[in-house]
């Protein structure tokens, strides 16, 4: 009885145990599913499925718009955007170069990661920006030549608390 125990709980170990991370890191690349990616082509087919056999949903004609890849398979990776719209589109049309959008309302970009500093500039809501680094809180963004902190529950491309270097 005790080694049938021990069989079983070896097997939940080797075999289910694996499972519990699924959907942890991408079966493709190993990096974080989800992740925040841009798009690398101002011309991008949303597929129905993972491969060109499946139709377009829709194109984005906007180079750098940030996406969240949910998953990987093969040559393919699944998408959703701000709009929570969620297609297929090919690797070779998605870059690791974080950018943001801003949302809601104008939003003031500060000179130091404080609201007490100088206001850098106003963005305007649907502005796409490049994501420099994060605290956590407050991350460090370059819009049209100009660089500022501005806060991360300010704009999509960023999960909160996220940390980037």
């Amino acid at each position: 009885m005790k080694r049938s125990i021990l069989l079983l709980g070896f097997f939940v170990l080797i075999f289910l145990a694996p499972q519990a991370n699924a959907g942890s890191t991408g079966s493709e690349t190993g990096l974080p599913i989800p992740r925040f990616v841009s798009l690398s082509s101002d011309k991008v087919n949303v597929r129905a499925g993972p491969g060109t056999r499946y139709p377009i949903k829709w194109v984005y004609v906007r180079e750098g718009w940030p996406v969240e890849i949910i998953e990987e398979y093969e040559l393919w990776r699944q998408i959703r955007d701000i709009d929570g719209s969620v297609g297929w589109v090919h690797r070779n049309l998605i870059s690791s170069r974080r950018t943001l959008i801003i949302t809601s309302e104008v939003r003031a970009v500060y000179e130091a990661p404080d609201e007490g500093s100088p206001v850098v500039l106003l963005a305007e809501p649907g502005v796409v920006g490049k994501l420099e680094e994060c605290d956590g809180r407050w991350c460090e963004i370059e819009i049209a030549g100009l660089t500022g902190w501005l806060l991360a529950s300010q704009f999509y491309g960023v999960y909160e608390s996220e940390k980037i270097r």
